[in-house]
């Protein structure tokens, strides 16, 4: 499977984005917000969906990748404490809540109720895989409350 490049520029794009790091795990030593050059980036352990579904493997893979958000105007946290460099956090979704257009907020959201919103004055976003990819311990499994 060849490494991921994908970039976002809009809602649908970052559904894409949102849908390939399903499951990522995130270590909150590896989340910078850097407010001068207005960027969000982070370096994450994604679960390749698209890998195991089109190779149907027994075991799944995880990629290091990096996530990068241009164009952030401010971040904040939400459920967790930055100052735990070693904590853990699995991401759930990406979502985009529309302000003045083509404004917004971009929301990270993580299990257990955490998340990281970010105040973008558009959409501008990259997905990376930077090349290590292991066997993952076990596969992602989601239940539906009804």
């Amino acid at each position: 499977m060849k490494d991921l490049k994908l970039i976002a520029l809009d809602p649908e794009d970052l559904r894409v984005l949102s849908c390939h790091l399903q499951d990522a795990i995130i270590r909150v030593g590896d989340m910078a917000y850097l407010s001068r050059e207005m960027r969000f980036a982070a370096i994450t352990n994604r679960f390749d969906w698209e890998g195991a579904v089109q190779t149907e493997q027994a075991e799944g893979q995880r990629r290091r990748s990096g996530l990068r958000f241009e164009r952030v105007k401010a971040a904040r946290v939400l459920g967790f404490d930055l100052q735990n460099k070693d904590a853990v956090l699995e991401l759930l979704a990406l979502t985009f809540d529309p302000a003045e257009e083509p404004s917004g907020s971009i929301t990270l959201h993580f299990a257990g109720g955490a998340a990281v919103q970010l105040q973008v004055e558009c959409i501008e976003a990259e997905l990376r895989d930077l090349g290590a990819v292991w066997r993952a311990q076990s596969e992602p499994v989601h239940t539906i409350d009804e």
